[in-house]
């Protein structure tokens, strides 16, 4: 599937960084480093803008080395970039650790993946379908 891009940076493109990866790593587009101190969050820009077909969206996760070295980690996650939304790809970062963290230009900070969807049309209904689960919620499994 081809999509349309302008990169506005001069950093590489989204990309798979090896063969059977499901997300394409995102650069931030900086002109100066962002330091986000512990619990703080940032919109970084990526100097990206895309435009998805109908019935794609583009989720933006977070990468999970930087969640387990220096827990940065992304505040909505996933993001949902909308196929009729035409603005700047923008991440909102957030440190959860206990030290400072500096991003840097052309910094790998999230990931982008792009799914097909479905919309639904509701049936309003005065009973479910019974289930072995049934309303069975959160540890409804045990632990082991």
């Amino acid at each position: 599937m081809k999509v349309k891009i302008i990169n506005k940076s001069h950093h590489p493109l989204p990309a798979y960084e090896t063969f059977s990866s499901a997300g394409m790593d995102v650069r931030a587009f900086l002109t100066q480093p962002v330091e986000l101190k512990p619990l703080q969050r940032a919109l970084i820009p990526t100097g990206l803008y895309i435009q998805l077909p109908h019935g794609y969206e583009c989720q933006i996760r977070p990468r999970s080395g930087l969640a387990l070295k220096h827990g940065i980690s992304l505040v909505n996650t996933p993001g949902t970039i909308d196929a009729d939304y035409r603005g700047e790809i923008g991440i909102i970062v957030i440190n959860m650790s206990d030290t400072p963290f500096v991003i840097n230009d052309g910094e790998r900070i999230c990931q982008m993946v792009v799914k097909q969807y479905t919309h639904v049309e509701w049936e309003s209904v005065e009973r479910l379908d019974d289930t072995k689960r049934g309303d069975g919620a959160f540890g409804h499994t045990g632990l082991n």
